[in-house]
């Protein structure tokens, strides 16, 4: 579904925040993001970054990232069920897409079937970001594709200004009963600072123009526990808690998942300002997350997923020295350990994933219009596990990637970018050693032990137009690929036991994974303009489109690819009004691959009133009343597995009150 984006700039804090509610009838401002360790413009990046900040994650209102994401150019998701929806990203998705939890990865078994959640829920995130290009180096070949990160604070990395703020917020949606609620407060007491906060969101099965979407629930809440010590200059040390609790139904299917995550995470920096050497960044977590598919009938869990894994990265950053202007140099080393239980071990047994890398990101001035920016990551992997042969297997693989970027000011408002990358993926467990029944999606999948990596060559041109009322990011970009590694339908479907016939008769489709070259290439924008300003407030419109065709080398069409995607909108913006409506027309798909089914055209129009009786200091108080899709369209994602038999979410009308203290 598609958002109303009413507020142009993204900060980086609730000071930041406030800032943009008070300007939110002046002025277009730069957001700020946490991309590179060397500048939080994103206008210093030769590929262009993206972000939603808190204002827009309210008004969209769903469970997960993806919905937070869904008008971003490029940006989708998986849409299998209400609580699993995982970001794709320029039609690339699971293994090549990374998402994280302030720099730290999400801890999860999302990349290993899409009825599989991501623990992040949007009401905990203060803002989150969308990051390409070199920037991704630093997070690992799982990054390929990209990365979003939900940036929450949990660890707080400043001191807040007063001892005590917070935020609360409470949504009513009449489509599926639809209750959540957040909480949000940070502290300070000398020289520590507090984060602490809490959600918790229930909705039943959500209608649909033909009726009612059954087993579509979705329950869920959690909460966390944080806090650093400032010392010294630029230094301190933090860490934190999290834990998540979701239940949620798979349309289509008679099962539901029951989910749950505990995690704890360190973020510390240490200011060290010898020479060129100006701090070090210390930063890590470990997560022990487990989910079980449940027939509601009996109670009883089919299948149970688990994972323990732990990520720590170590990153200093450096002053200018010789043609650098800054660099940034680390390490990283994560491992995953994951196993399934009951019917589970018959799809994947367990695995151990481990990697250790090395990466650097530096930029230098080439005179005073243009910048070089560069990066590179070498990493070295493992991956254990048993194929469908039954004999244990380990493979080892060496993916080196490497980006290099231009930037050229021609002027403060007009910038060009160009990017070019050739980034390699070792292949993942389940590409490898999956081996059997996966009833979430519907599929009886099996694996190659004996890929390789995999690596894709990329070319990127991006401009950026800016002005005090105006503003326009677009991007025209191609991917050549060497080793894809996908999962194909192959029009059979199969029993449990893995007995394979022609035709559509059985209950599982039929994926094998495999190795093709393939071609990506696509383009996208997105423009903000300040129509109108005066003393009564400011009229603004904005545009955006994205655009994604995917084929092999031998022009096949891959499976999954978005379609394309346009929309536009109009808001008003004064000092107690803020209002605007948003139309976003996604295209029809036909370029579909073998065993696929073309999905139909659809426009979703959304609308929103919020009104606030003081928008420019604290405390504040918004009450907001939003529509989505409010002509009742019918609509399928494209990229679900389940769009045959799952249609999204009809019209729904949301009323949220949100107050800042």
């Amino acid at each position: 579904m598609a958002v109303v984006i009413l507020s142009p700039t993204v900060y980086a804090d609730d000071e930041a925040a406030t800032t943009d509610k008070t300007n939110r009838n002046d002025k277009l401002e730069t957001i700020f993001v946490t991309a590179t360790p060397l500048s939080t413009d994103p206008d210093s990046m030769s590929t262009i970054a993206d972000s939603v900040d808190r204002h827009q994650i309210l008004q969209q209102g769903g469970s997960t990232l993806a919905d937070a994401l869904s008008n971003s150019p490029g940006v989708t998701g998986t849409g299998f069920a209400s609580g699993a929806s995982r970001p794709v990203i320029r039609g690339f998705d699971a293994q090549r897409v990374r998402v994280l939890e302030d720099g730290i990865s999400s801890f999860d078994v999302s990349d290993v079937g899409p009825d599989h959640g991501v623990p992040v829920d949007p009401l905990s995130a203060r803002r989150i970001e969308i990051v390409r290009g070199a920037a991704t180096l630093r997070y690992g070949s799982q990054a390929i594709g990209g990365v979003v990160n939900a940036i929450n604070d949990r660890v707080p990395e400043s001191l807040p200004d007063q001892p005590i703020s917070g935020e609360a917020t409470a949504s009513y949606g009449d489509n599926a009963n639809m209750r959540d609620g957040s909480l949000l407060l940070d502290a300070r007491a000398g020289q520590f600072a507090f984060h602490a906060d809490g959600f918790a969101r229930n909705a039943d099965d959500y209608d649909i123009p033909s009726g009612t979407m059954s087993n579509s629930f979705f329950q869920g809440d959690g909460y966390s526990l944080g806090s650093s010590y400032f010392f010294g200059d630029d230094s301190r040390i933090g860490a934190g808690g999290v834990h998540y609790d979701a239940k949620y139904g798979i349309p289509g299917e008679d099962t539901y998942i029951d989910m749950k995550q505990t995690k704890g995470m360190m973020k510390s920096t240490f200011g060290i300002n010898a020479g060129v050497f100006q701090k070090l960044d210390v930063e890590g977590g470990y997560g022990d997350y487990e989910h079980s598919e449940i027939d509601p009938a009996t109670g009883i869990a089919a299948s149970t997923f688990k994972i323990n894994e732990w990520d720590v990265r170590a990153e200093g950053v450096l002053a200018a020295f010789g043609p650098f202007s800054g660099a940034a140099v680390g390490v990283q080393a994560q491992q995953k350990n994951f196993s399934a239980l009951g019917e589970g071990a018959d799809y994947l047994l367990p695995t151990t994933t481990k990697s250790e890398a090395m990466f650097v990101f530096g930029e230098t001035p080439l005179g005073e219009l243009t910048r070089l920016q560069m990066g590179a990551r070498v990493e070295r992997g493992t991956v254990d596990g048993t194929p469908a042969s039954g004999e244990a297997t380990s493979r080892d693989f060496t993916p080196v990637s490497a980006s290099i970027g231009l930037l050229y000011a021609q002027t403060k408002q007009v910038l060009w970018g160009l990017t070019l990358s050739s980034a390699a993926r070792a292949p993942a467990q389940t590409e490898l050693f999956a081996h059997g029944p996966h009833d979430g999606p519907g599929t009886f999948e099996t694996g190659d032990p004996t890929l390789d990596v995999e690596r894709a060559n990329s070319l990127e041109a991006s401009l950026r137009l800016r002005h005090d009322t105006w503003r326009l990011d677009a991007s025209l970009w191609g991917a050549r690929f060497d080793n894809y590694v996908f999962g194909r339908l192959t029009g059979r479907t199969c029993d449990d036991e893995g007995n394979c016939i022609v035709g559509d008769t059985l209950d599982l489709k039929e994926l094998i994974y495999t190795q093709v070259g393939a071609e990506f290439w696509g383009a996208e924008a997105k423009s903000t303009v300040a129509m109108l300003t005066n003393e009564h407030g400011t009229l603004n419109a904005e545009m955006l489109a994205d655009y994604v065709r995917a084929k092999t080398t031998d022009g096949d069409n891959l499976p999954r690819i978005p379609p394309y995607h346009v929309g536009a909108g109009v808001s008003w913006i004064a000092q107690h009004i803020d209002t605007g409506v948003f139309a976003k027309y996604t295209g029809e798909q036909s370029d579909v691959a073998f065993a696929e089914t073309p999905t139909s055209g659809f426009v979703s129009v959304d609308a929103h009133l919020g009104w606030s009786p003081n928008r420019t200091s604290r405390p504040g108080l918004e009450v907001a009343l939003v529509g989505h899709n409010l002509t009742d369209s019918t609509q399928r994602n494209a990229i679900a597995l389940n769009k045959d038999e799952v249609v999204l979410p009809g019209r729904d009308i949301r009323l949220t009150v949100s107050g800042s203290f």
